[in-house]
């Protein structure tokens, strides 16, 4: 089974860019983020003719999240619970034995900004949301654009950037509070000294030069990472194909037994 995540940065934009992926790739389950289009808006069309049915959670040209499978499954969440007002940022499947949930979690701006302060309070719910899952299921998945770098090694500035967005101590406090209950860092734990990232802004060619940031990242249980074969950030759907423009975001999958 390939499991798959990825912030397409929006539905109408990306449409033929993702089908590119989608045929070549064949992930199973796929967490998306960025829809920036409303539920009714969105080109169910296309995937089904792909093989793919998609469970939106969409929102007018921001946020949405969605889960595209092969097999049916049944939605259990739609949106971070208390915190629904921050906008269309999570939604949960069950997919025969897993609980799988895409996130795409607040950007916060900057440390002055009032979204940190909201980020922050939005991962609080999150830590919430996912001990209620780990109480209830063994397999769970929690995948997507999590706007945060959990190391040094995870970012270009490296040291640097600490005390910056994305790389404060408050913000790396909440994601390890997800890997402390048990969600594991998927391809950190595969792969601990790598310096591959998975975001790079579309300015000053920050894509050649490499200046990104591993800020998608696949979270499992134990009893995912121990059926785990490999992690992949898919970097060559960060480059242009056949015309079309990528996301900022590349892929990043895993594949399962």
């Amino acid at each position: 089974m390939r499991i798959a995540t990825w912030n397409i940065n929006g539905i109408r934009a990306r449409l033929d860019y993702i089908a590119l992926w989608l045929e070549e790739r064949q992930p199973d389950i796929v967490g998306f983020q960025e829809l920036k289009a409303q539920d009714e808006a969105f080109p169910h069309g296309v995937f089904n003719e792909l093989g793919y049915t998609v469970q939106t959670h969409g929102q007018k040209s921001w946020n949405g999240v969605a889960v595209a499978t092969k097999e049916s499954v049944e939605v259990t969440q739609k949106g971070l619970p208390g915190r629904e007002e921050n906008g269309a940022r999570l939604i949960t499947a069950q997919v025969e034995d897993l609980s799988f949930t895409t996130v795409y979690c607040p950007n916060g701006k900057n440390v002055e900004h009032a979204d940190y302060a909201m980020k922050l309070a939005w991962f609080d719910a999150l830590n919430e949301y996912c001990q209620d899952q780990l109480s209830k299921y063994e397999q769970v998945v929690v995948c997507g654009d999590f706007n945060i770098v959990a190391q040094p090694l995870d970012s270009h500035l490296g040291r640097k950037g600490d005390g910056d967005i994305f790389h404060t101590e408050s913000e790396r406090d909440r994601l390890s509070s997800l890997f402390k209950q048990g969600l594991h860092d998927i391809y950190r734990v595969k792969y601990p000294d790598s310096d591959a990232y998975s975001w790079w802004d579309y300015r000053a060619g920050a894509f050649q030069r490499n200046m990104g940031l591993r800020i998608d990242l696949i979270l499992g249980t134990q009893a995912v990472f121990d059926r785990t074969r490999e992690v992949v950030i898919d970097r060559d759907y960060r480059k242009k194909k056949e015309g079309l423009t990528a996301s900022d975001h590349t892929p990043v999958y895993i594949d399962i037994d």
